[in-house]
């Protein structure tokens, strides 16, 4: 992953940065945020889970930290990243109780969360280093936890676009649908389902209540693998 003072750099011009990538969409960051966390929420439903205490990981400036909550509701739920400058702006704007952030140094797995989520974090990992994050967010789960893996779709051209208009995203390193399941496997994790998402820029938003039946497709711009720790080992 970059080094913190690279994502430090960011910590400021975050939002601004990144809609402005975005712009091409026709929507902004809170819409793919509330989108992804949404669509979370209602897996979570169909399979009657109901996660009390959940990690976010790379966390950023922790605007899905407390999407976590209010959406899926959790109870508490820890953001963690690299950027200690990041971290501070999330605690300044969402700290609170039952809200917290640290540094990957600073939390230590202990088998004991419901639920993990990600979010275009492993495109920045290098692909040698990929297979310890995963181990160390399985190792933060309890038995039967799950873990909400998404990541920009390689194979949708507006994503690729999108990543070389961002600034922060320069040395990514996309990550296809196949290769993540593996590493996900690789890491222990069972795969639940695999989704598609974000099909249609604004300007064909009347186009979007076929996503629902499109999320097998895998042409969305963006992917979510919810996968789960066995119960047992």
């Amino acid at each position: 992953m970059k080094a913190a003072a690279e994502f430090d750099q960011f910590a400021d011009a975050y939002e601004s940065s990144l809609n402005q990538a975005l712009a091409a969409s026709g929507e902004d960051q809170e819409y793919f945020a509330r989108g992804r966390v949404s669509f979370l929420a209602g897996c979570l439903r169909d399979l009657q889970e109901a996660p009390r205490c959940a990690m976010d990981y790379g966390c950023g400036i922790g605007g899905t930290t407390v999407l976590l909550r209010e959406l899926v509701g959790t109870k508490q739920v820890v953001g963690l990243d690299l950027s200690q400058r990041s971290l501070d702006r999330a605690t300044k704007q969402y700290g609170c109780d039952g809200v917290s952030f640290q540094t990957f140094a600073q939390y230590q797995p202990a088998a004991h969360l419901d639920l993990a989520y990600c979010n275009g974090v492993f495109h920045h990992i290098p692909i040698a280093d990929r297979a310890s994050a995963a181990q160390y967010i399985f190792r933060s789960l309890r038995p039967g936890g799950l873990f909400a893996f998404w990541e920009n779709n390689p194979w949708n051209p507006g994503t690729r676009y999108v990543m070389a208009k961002c600034v922060f995203d320069c040395d990514a390193q996309t990550i296809s649908p196949p290769r993540a399941k593996r590493l996900l496997r690789a890491a222990g994790f069972q795969i639940v389902r695999s989704d598609f998402l974000f099909y249609f820029p604004r300007a064909l938003k009347s186009l979007r209540f076929l996503e629902s039946a499109l999320t097998r497709l895998p042409l969305g711009g963006q992917y979510q693998i919810l996968c789960r720790k066995p119960a047992s080992r």
